[in-house]
């Protein structure tokens, strides 16, 4: 089986954990490296604002997929549109990592201790928003590139901190270098984080068999909560939205629980709703259960509000936003 990946050492990496899985059924694969639009973005530093933010790392891939040039396609889930595209299924949504943020300081500082002023470097607007409202008194900056390149601005002197996905650097890793890992009650993950998507032809009814040993149905569920949450919204990548849900082991059998923030650009403002459902017995029933607990609670925070603080959101981007906030958040990490 030909799988299509992203050329960073993060999405070969994730790649080179589903080649191995597949493997391990007996079944022989290849690593075929794409590279995508938001690839070449950062190579050049041209900046994704005013490019259709979710989905930039993800349309080479699933092109190559529907040309026949690969059988696979890894991404990172977070990454993913949340509509479906014709002719594409998504196969397997194995084990999850991690999905929270975490910080790397200089000196091992965790957030906290950074003195007022330090510059956190970040590409999110959803970290942004959620840091803002800390009230740390932290200059936020954007940035882009990969994993090596933004931790080794911190010994350059050119920030003081910068916030990643733990699951990542856990995917390469180097989780030593991690000195504080964010509490998902002050900085919700981004819906899907942590989480990989493994991509197939809808009619290769042979990969679609064989990817579903892969797949893992409490992360399934869980991020089917999430991105519903997220398109229940009508949020892209650019928007300030954080989903978190888990699958716990209840008095009356398996739940499913999910939080969910939607935050203007600066932080003051937010929504926040949180929300569970009981998963029966069968694990085909919980996606259908998912998307229902997403569905609800989505609709429950844009009539609380959310969608005011969405249009706030449109409305500053082209007049005095963050920069950060104007921009995409940067997949990988």
């Amino acid at each position: 089986m030909r799988i299509g990946t992203r050329r960073s050492a993060l999405a070969t990496t994730q790649s080179g954990h589903v080649a191995d899985a597949l493997e391990a059924l007996g079944v022989h694969t290849e690593l075929v490296e794409i590279t995508t639009d938001g690839d070449r973005s950062q190579a050049s530093g041209t900046p994704l604002t005013g490019a259709p933010s979710t989905g930039v790392f993800v349309s080479a891939l699933r092109d190559a997929l529907l040309a026949g040039e690969v059988d696979v396609a890894v991404h990172s889930l977070k990454d993913l549109p949340t509509y479906a595209t014709d002719g594409i299924a998504l196969a397997a949504v194995p084990l999850r990592e991690d999905p929270r943020d975490v910080v790397v300081a200089r000196d091992g500082l965790t957030l906290g201790e950074l003195p007022q002023g330090s510059r956190v470097a970040t590409g999110s607007p959803r970290r942004v928003a959620q840091i803002e409202a800390l009230g740390l008194g932290v200059e936020l900056v954007g940035v882009r590139g990969n994993v090596d390149t933004r931790i080794a601005r911190i010994a350059e002197g050119t920030y003081d901190a910068v916030v990643l996905a733990r699951a990542g650097l856990a995917r390469l890793g180097r989780l030593d270098e991690v000195t504080e890992v964010l509490d998902p009650l002050q900085v919700l993950p981004a819906p899907g984080q942590g989480a990989l998507a493994v991509e197939c032809r809808s009619d290769d009814t042979t990969a679609l068999a064989l990817l579903a040993r892969l797949d893992d149905p409490g992360a399934r569920a869980a991020v089917t909560a999430e991105r519903t949450v997220m398109a229940t919204l009508e949020g892209g990548c650019a928007a300030p939205v954080g989903a978190l849900a888990e699958v716990a082991e209840g008095e009356e059998g398996p739940e499913l629980w999910l939080r969910a923030v939607v935050l203007s650009e600066d932080g003051a403002l937010a929504v926040r709703r949180s929300a569970s459902v009981a998963l029966g017995v069968d694990p085909s029933s919980w996606p259908a259960d998912a998307a229902k607990l997403g569905g609800d609670l989505g609709a429950e925070m844009l009539a609380d509000g959310a969608d005011e603080l969405m249009n706030q959101r449109d409305s500053a981007s082209n007049t005095n936003a963050h920069p950060s906030a104007r921009s995409a958040e940067v997949p990988n990490p």
